[in-house]
């Protein structure tokens, strides 16, 4: 974990960069052919050299690692396709669990391969913050699980009845308007060739856009030097909408990310990226 020590530098002089990176790519605007191609430029220049990287190599070390109160690395953590398997694992999650019964994403499967080898009490750690504590690993271990499926296409199961309970639910969700601004995930993510300032808003209605939105995380943000996982996303996007925090691994965000997952079949993961 020595690398991981100098990642909150890293983070300070990467965003230095990409500010000067942003400048340069805005005052060569008037050559680019659109606010896309230089936002794209802009990205690519930030590329070579991923903080997230960092957050890999921690995740593996504390895969390997004997921890919590039962002194057990998680080699054994079953994330759908068999104890210790990894490769191919996150483009087929949010998945239905026979043991738990129940659908979950990575981050929730985590929690239960933590708290079912290791010892760790897994509804603690669904209450810390994110950034902090044990949930500051559990960002790092999605990075590393996420690493291991770069490049593949998503494929999630639907052949249980609670997998296709899970994305209806979760496209109802994605459509519901509520909140003090009456908005849904839709008001922002259901129509192409939409952004919000400079921002790109994939369209996740459909397989390119879904891919890109759900495709992406976890991932590094350099605005502010911090690893954030799927579900750390979207409890900023409901933050946004002004909507209240959901609880860390509920079955709202799980259900939203079955949707995304499902809408993204045969989109190639290229998680864990790099966000502005």
């Amino acid at each position: 974990m020595k690398s991981f020590a100098i990642a909150f530098e890293l983070g300070r002089c990467l965003r230095f960069l990409s500010i000067c990176a942003y400048m340069w790519t805005m005052c060569s605007f008037v050559h680019a052919q659109s606010t896309a191609d230089a936002i794209a430029q802009y990205r690519a220049m930030l590329q070579d050299g991923n903080p997230a990287d960092l957050f890999v190599d921690k995740g593996e070390l504390l895969w390997k690692a004997a921890r919590g109160p039962k002194n057990i690395s998680l080699q054994a953590c079953d994330l759908g396709l068999g104890p210790g398997i990894l490769e191919g694992a996150w483009v087929q999650l949010p998945r239905y669990f026979q043991d738990t019964q129940r659908v979950q994403d990575l981050e929730s499967r985590l929690l239960t391969c933590m708290q079912t080898l290791q010892g760790f009490d897994a509804s603690a750690i669904a209450q810390t913050p994110f950034g902090v504590g044990e949930q500051i690993n559990v960002s790092a271990l999605a990075a590393f699980v996420s690493s291991r499926s770069m490049g593949q296409a998503f494929l999630l199961p639907q052949s249980h009845p609670e997998e296709r309970r899970f994305y209806e639910l979760g496209k109802r969700l994605f459509f519901t308007r509520a909140g003090p601004y009456d908005f849904s995930c839709s008001t922002c993510h259901a129509q192409d060739a939409k952004r919000i300032r400079l921002q790109d808003l994939p369209n996740i209605t459909g397989k390119e856009g879904a891919t890109a939105g759900f495709g992406a995380w976890p991932a590094y943000r350099v605005s502010n030097g911090q690893m954030w996982s799927m579900q750390q996303r979207l409890n900023d996007c409901l933050r946004q909408q002004r909507f209240p925090y959901p609880l860390f691994g509920s079955d709202f965000t799980i259900a939203l990310g079955v949707y995304m997952g499902v809408n993204s079949k045969g989109g190639q993961s290229i998680a864990p990226a790099l966000k502005r």
